[in-house]
C-alpha cells in the first residue's frame, strides 16, 4: 500500500509535490497543525507527518497515531515534537539541521555588525528626523577576537566568515579537533580563556543540561569588560537578568539577542535597552533555508518509508539508500536472532551481547544491534519496533554489548547473538548467504544449516535413536504437516536439537504430549516473520 504522509504546517507546494513524484500520497493540510483535536482526530491514517512548529506532536497525540513511522520536522528545533513519548511508540523522528545553516550564520554576522555599529538604534534616530551623528560612535571589527561557543555546523560557517573579515577567531567546543580548527583557520580554547580575551562572543550549541546559562552571572563577569555578545542559537544559554546587570554597570558593551529563555518573546526587561539588538527568532528566516529545509524533509522523509533509508533521525540511527539495500537481509538476520533468543525464555534479561564477525563488522552495527534487540522485545511486547527497543531496553535494565572480530571462520559473516539471565546464558548465531536468505548456523555451540520459517518446532534431547520417529509420529497423529526438517549434534550421544519446519502453528497440546514423553530436555514452538 502506498505510503500517507500528512503535511500539517505551511510547506512550499515543490517539498509537497516531491512526496507525489516519488510515489508518496500526501494530503497538505497546513493549518490543521494549529488545531489539536482536529489533528488527533485524523493522525491515525497516516505514515507520515511532515511540520514545522506549529504543529504539537505531543504524548496524547502520538498515542493516537497507530499507523505513524515518521515525523518530519522542516527546520532544527524540535522543541515541538516529544521525542521520548515518540520512541516509545517507535515513531522516528527527524529534522533537517544543514539546510538552514548558512542562513543563520549569516544572520549571527549581521547581529554582530548591528551591535557594533548600532545600527538599529541610528536607523530609528535618523527616520525620526534627527542627525545624531556624534551619538553612534561603534567600533570594528577588523583585527577584533571574536570567541566561538560551539564550533559545529552553523559556528565553522561562522568562523568562516569572521577570518574572511580579518577576525581573531578562538573557539570553545570539545568536540572540535586540532586539525578541523587548522582547517579553519582558527585557534581552540578552553571556555575560561574565551571569556577573557574575546571582544565578541556568539553562541552556536543546543540548549542541554551542560549549556544552559553558559553565559551564566558568574562566567559573564569573567569577560572583557567592554565585550559584545551575540545569540542566535537557543534561548537559555544566557542568563538574562545577569545580561542585563552588566548593560547597565557598562561590563558588557552590547548584546544581539535572536533567541530568548521564554518565547514568543513579548515582553522582556532588555527590550528598549539602548545597546541591544533583538529580532524574533529570525535565524532561519529567509526564501531560501525555508525552502532548503522543507524540500530536505520530503526527501527524507520519503527515503525512509520507501526505501528503509534514515537520515537526521534523532532517535534511530542513520541508515543510507546504499546501506539499506545492502544491509537488508543482516537486519533480517538481526531480527531473527534476537526472536529466537526471545522466545526461548520467560525468564528476565541481564544482557544482550552481540558479535559481528568478518565483513558484517565493518556494517553500521548500531542499525544491527537495534534489530536484534527489537527482535527480542518484542516477543514480549509486539508493539515493540527498531525505534523503541532501545528505549524499553533501558527501561527494563538490559545491558547491551557489541563485539566487532575479523573473519575467524568458514563463514565470511556471521552474526551471534547472547543472551543472559539470573540463570543461564543462551547463544545463537546466524549468517547471511548469496541467495540473500537468513540462516541459523549454530544454537547452543552446536554447528546446524537451518533457514528460518514461518512456523517451527525446536527440541532439544540426547542423542539416542527414535527420536525422529517420535517427532514424525506425534506430528503425524495431531494432523501436523512438516514441511522440511534439519538436525544437529554437538557429538555421538551427546546433546542434540531438531528443527521441524510446519506448515501451521502448533497446538499447544502437541508440546505437552512430546514434554510426557520425558525424552527432551525443551520443546518449544517458534515463530518468525518471514515476509
Amino acid at each position: 500500500m502506498m505510503p500517507k504522509v500528512l503535511v500539517s504546517d505551511e510547506l512550499s507546494e515543490t517539498a509537497v509535490q516531491i512526496f507525489r513524484d516519488r510515489g508518496v500520497e500526501v494530503d497538505y493540510l497546513p493549518k490543521l497543525g494549529k488545531d489539536k483535536d482536529a489533528l488527533a482526530a485524523v493522525i491515525d491514517q497516516y505514515d507520515g507527518l511532515a511540520i514545522r512548529s506549529a504543529t504539537k506532536a505531543t504524548e496524547k497525540l502520538l498515542e493516537k497515531a497507530a499507523r505513524l513511522k515518521v515525523i518530519g520536522r522542516a527546520g532544527i528545533g524540535v522543541d515541538n515534537v516529544d521525542i521520548p513519548a515518540a520512541s516509545k511508540k517507535g515513531v522516528i523522528v527527524m529534522n533537517t539541521p544543514f539546510g538552514n545553516s548558512i542562513t543563520t550564520a549569516e544572520h549571527a554576522i549581521a547581529m554582530m555588525f548591528a551591535v557594533a555599529r548600532q545600527i538599529p538604534e541610528a536607523n530609528a534616530s535618523t527616520h525620526a528626523g534627527k542627525w545624531e551623528k556624534s551619538k553612534f560612535m561603534g567600533v570594528e571589527l577588523f583585527n577584533k577576537t571574536l570567541g566561538v561557543i560551539g564550533a559545529g555546523n552553523i559556528g565553522g560557517i561562522v568562523c568562516d566568515r569572521a577570518v574572511g573579515l580579518h577576525m581573531k577567531v578562538i573557539a570553545y567546543d570539545p568536540f572540535l579537533s586540532e586539525d578541523r580548527a587548522k582547517q579553519l583557520g582558527i585557534h581552540k580554547v578552553e571556555l575560561e580563556e574565551l571569556l577573557h580575551r574575546a571582544d565578541f562572543i556568539t553562541l552556536h550549541v543546543p540548549l542541554t543540561d551542560k549549556t544552559r546559562n553558559i553565559l551564566s552571572r558568574e562566567n559573564l563577569a569573567k569577560t572583557k569588560k567592554g565585550v559584545r555578545i551575540i545569540n542566535c542559537a537557543r534561548g537559555g544559554l544566557i542568563d538574562e537578568a545577569a545580561l542585563l546587570d552588566a548593560l547597565n554597570t557598562g561590563h558588557v558593551a552590547g548584546a544581539a539577542l535572536d533567541v530568548f529563555e521564554v518565547e514568543p518573546a513579548t515582553d522582556s526587561p532588555l527590550f528598549n535597552h539602548p545597546n541591544v539588538v533583538c529580532t524574533p527568532h529570525l535565524g532561519a528566516a529567509t526564501t531560501e533555508a525555508q525552502e532548503n529545509v522543507a524540500l530536505q524533509v520530503a526527501e527524507q522523509m520519503s527515503d525512509y518509508l520507501l526505501t528503509g533509508a534514515v537520515q537526521n533521525a534523532l532517535n534511530m540511527p542513520n541508515v543510507t539508500a546504499e546501506e539499506a539495500a545492502v544491509m537488508g537481509p543482516w537486519i533480517k538476520l538481526a531480527s531473527h536472532l534476537g526472536s529466537f533468543i526471545g522466545q526461548m525464555t520467560d525468564e528476565p534479561i541481564k544482557a544482550i551481547n552481540i558479535l559481528y564477525d568478518g565483513s558484517v563488522a565493518s556494517m553500521n552495527l548500531a542499525a544491527l544491534n537495534q534489530a536484534v534487540i527489537a527482535g527480542v522485545l518484542k516477543t514480549q511486547n509486539p508493539d515493540v519496533n527498531l525505534v523503541s527497543a532501545p528505549v524499553v531496553a533501558k527501561e527494563k535494565g538490559i545491558q547491551i554489548s557489541t563485539t566487532r572480530q575479523e573473519k575467524t571462520g568458514v563463514f565470511d559473516a556471521y552474526i551471534k547473538v547472547t543472551m543472559v539471565t539470573d540463570k543461564r546464558e543462551r547463544s545463537v548465531a546466524g549468517t547471511c548467504f548469496s541467495d540473500g536468505k537468513p540462516r541459523f548456523i549454530q544454537i547452543k555451540g552446536i554447528n546446524i544449516d537451518a533457514e528460518i520459517g514461518a512456523h517451527m518446532l525446536y527440541t532439544t534431547n540426547e542423542d539416542v535413536p527414535g527420536i525422529i520417529g517420535l517427532l514424525g509420529m506425534t506430528m503425524g497423529k495431531n494432523n501436523v504437516n512438516i514441511a522440511n526438517f534439519t538436525l544437529g549434534r554437538s557429538g555421538v550421544g551427546q546433546d542434540a536439537i531438531a528443527i521441524l519446519y510446519l506448515d501451521q502453528p502448533i497446538d499447544p497440546k502437541v508440546i505437552e504430549t512430546l514434554e510426557s514423553t520425558g525424552m527432551f530436555q525443551q520443546v518449544k514452538a517458534l515463530q518468525f516473520e518471514v515476509a
